[in-house]
Parts: C-alpha cells; sequence; structure tokens
C-alpha cells in the first residue's frame, strides 16, 4: 500500500474527516479570516501592541508555538479514536518511522542554510548584527528544540499527512491533493507579518512552492520522514540563526537583520523555490531511488485489497 491509501485502514466517514479538519485546522482558518478582513495598518498596530506589553522574545515565541502542541495532539486523538488508525500510518508507508530520513533531510537544508547565510555575511555584513546574549540564545534553543519539533509536526501531519491521505482518497487521484494542501499551506501562512512586509503573492510564491516541495518528498518517498526533517531544520535555524523585526520568529537568535524587506525578495524566495528545490529534489531522488515520477505524482488513488485494511498497532 502507498501513502495516501493508508487511509484506508481506518474509519473513513465524511463527517469525521470534516469534524477533524474543523477542530484542528481552526487556527489556520481564523488566522486566514482575520487578515482577509483586516486592515494592514490594524495588524501592524496589533503587532506594536503586543510588544509595547513588554514581553520578552523568548515568552512570545511561547505563546505562539504552544497552541500547535495542544493541537498536534489533538489531532492524534481524532485519528487514533474517531479514525481508528494508528499514527504510524499517518507517518508512513513503511513497516516503521525511519529517523535516519528525517536526520537526512535536516541537515541537507540546515547545512545549506547556514552555509549560504555566511556565504552572503562574508560577501556583506552591513546589514547584519551579531546580538549572541548566551542566558538569552540558551533559553531559545530549549525553547526551540521542544516546541518547534510540535510545530512543525502540526503542520506536516495535517497538511501532507491527515488531508492528504483523505483528500486523494474522496478524489481517487494523487496530483489534487498535491496542489490543493500546498496552496493550503500557502493561505495558512497569509497571516504572517512578512506577508505585509514583502507582499502577499510574492510570499504564496515561497509558501506554496515549499509545500509542494515536501508535499513531492511525501508522494515520492511514501512517507512524512523527509518533509518532517526537511520543515524542522528550516523553522530551527530561522529560529536560531537569524532574526528580523518583519517576520512571524522574532527571536534572540544569533544575528539580527536590518535589510528592508524587499531587498532579498529575489534570493530568498524565487532562487530557492526555482532553482534550490529541485535541485535537494534530485538529491533526494538519487540517494532513495526515486522512479515512477508520474504514477506517484499524477496516478490514481486505488482501493487496496480488503485484507490490508487491519489498523497497525
Amino acid at each position: 500500500m502507498n501513502y495516501i491509501q493508508q487511509a484506508y485502514k481506518g474509519q473513513r466517514e465524511l463527517w469525521m474527516f470534516i469534524i477533524t479538519t474543523i477542530l484542528v485546522a481552526g487556527i489556520f482558518i481564523a488566522n486566514f479570516i482575520y487578515f482577509l478582513f483586516s486592515d494592514p495598518a490594524e495588524l501592524e498596530a496589533a503587532m506594536e501592541m503586543m510588544k509595547s506589553w513588554g514581553w520578552s522574545a523568548n515568552v512570545t515565541l511561547i505563546i505562539n508555538l504552544a497552541p500547535f502542541a495542544f493541537l498536534l495532539g489533538l489531532l492524534f486523538i481524532m485519528v487514533k479514536y474517531v479514525h481508528q488508525r494508528s499514527i504510524l500510518s499517518l507517518t508512513t508507508s513503511r513497516s516503521k518511522i525511519d529517523y535516519k530520513r528525517i536526520l537526512f533531510s535536516f541537515l541537507m537544508i540546515t547545512l545549506y542554510t547556514i552555509g549560504t547565510f555566511y556565504i552572503m555575511y562574508a560577501i556583506d555584513a552591513s546589514e547584519i548584527v551579531y546580538q549572541f546574549n548566551a542566558s538569552k540564545f540558551a533559553l531559545l534553543f530549549l525553547i526551540s528544540i521542544i516546541l518547534f519539533p510540535l510545530q512543525i509536526g502540526l503542520e506536516e501531519y495535517l497538511f501532507r499527512g491527515y488531508l492528504m491521505q483523505h483528500i486523494g482518497v474522496l478524489v481517487k487521484n494523487k496530483w489534487f491533493p498535491l496542489i490543493f494542501t500546498s496552496v493550503l499551506f500557502g493561505i495558512a501562512h497569509s497571516a504572517n507579518p512578512e506577508v505585509g512586509a514583502i507582499g502577499f503573492w510574492e510570499m504564496m510564491i515561497f509558501y506554496i512552492g515549499t509545500g509542494l516541495l515536501l508535499g513531492i518528498m511525501t508522494l515520492m518517498d511514501e512517507g512524512l520522514e523527509l518533509a518532517l526533517g526537511f520543515h524542522l531544520g528550516n523553522n530551527l535555524i530561522a529560529s536560531l540563526l537569524v532574526t528580523t523585526d518583519w517576520t512571524a520568529l522574532q527571536t534572540d537568535a544569533i544575528y539580527k537583520s536590518t535589510a528592508e524587506p524587499v531587498a532579498g525578495t529575489v534570493t530568498e524566495i524565487v532562487i530557492p523555490v526555482l532553482v534550490v528545490y529541485p535541485i535537494m529534489l534530485l538529491i533526494l531522488s538519487k540517494k532513495y531511488g526515486w522512479k515512477n515520477w508520474k504514477d506517484k505524482l499524477f496516478g490514481d488513488v486505488v482501493e487496496p485489497p480488503k485484507e490490508d485494511y487491519k489498523i497497525i498497532e
């Protein structure tokens, strides 16, 4: 059974899918509605008001990430006790989770991000401020390694996991859930501050492009492991290495960028999506021997034999 077919291992009533999606994805839906009907000036004023409360960057980070931990637990409960499926079937089509895959994709994006940052830093450090504070950074590191796995876990298990599988079973193909969940992934981030700073369509190119990358990883590799590692590495480095005043992650990172948001549009959005992401997919395809791209990304989803419906314990 392939990754999307794992949804057949549990109960698949439509009402279960609707209730679970509304309960777990509610925070993303609410953010999008708020962004859609709010004036940009009001959003900026709300951010400034939060800053005026005097909360430290680490406290703000905890407040922002804590709901993801609750929602991930809720998703697991709904899958286990409503859909009567194992979490393993939501994670991978393999007999067990492949942690080496998670580590490899984590290192791939981490080394790339750190390497490119220091190359750019060596070329021009005029808009980068070194602000390392040992005590603040230690606390940030502790918060990050505890909460970011839960934050990215929710996004991956929801978008590339639960929604990808159940929508695929509903529409009986793979291309629609790939595109649909990637667009949803972009929309879910539309209330982030950088969207207002850089521009809606520019950031949608990045977020939807990233969603497509993670979705392709998941379908080609028949599991979430590579997407989990990549997403975790990306968010951890974004939190720990460099911060700005106009992104969702405003932390006590090692460096702070004072550059205007528009300045990095081409290098930080277009090049990764159109150049770097395809190269990374090529690396992964060579390492893991991916084949049958057409069928795995555009093929039909067929109901497997009844004997394969057993829930994986």
